[in-house]
């Protein structure tokens, strides 16, 4: 059975949506909190942070709520709280599963 369309997040995705908890952003904004959020860990290029942005705006997790000039501004929509959320809880139960691990050779 394929995979619904964002089932699970990508950490990349899952970071961008972070990003949006704090208020509402344009690209460069996002691109700066992950790479601050992870100490440099996860860098987002240009075609990577653009191509998660629209396929956020498709699946309605973001809207676009102000344009000047080439800069557009986003904010999280509820559906894309969700998702957030749905993956937090996701997650949580992959470091569940480590953590009962813990030892078991």
């Amino acid at each position: 059975m394929p995979k619904k369309a964002l089932e699970s997040l990508t950490e990349s995705m899952f970071y961008v949506l972070m990003a949006f908890r704090g208020g509402p952003k344009c690209g460069i904004d996002v691109a700066e909190f992950v790479e601050k959020k992870t100490d440099g860990l996860c860098k987002l290029g240009p075609a990577t942070l653009y191509t998660i942005l629209a396929k956020f705006e498709t699946e309605k997790y973001i809207r676009e709520i102000q344009v000047d000039g080439r800069k557009r501004t986003y904010e999280i929509t509820d559906k894309g709280l969700v998702a957030y959320y749905d993956e937090v809880a996701r997650l949580r139960r992959c470091l569940a599963h480590a953590d009962s691990e813990r030892g078991e050779q």
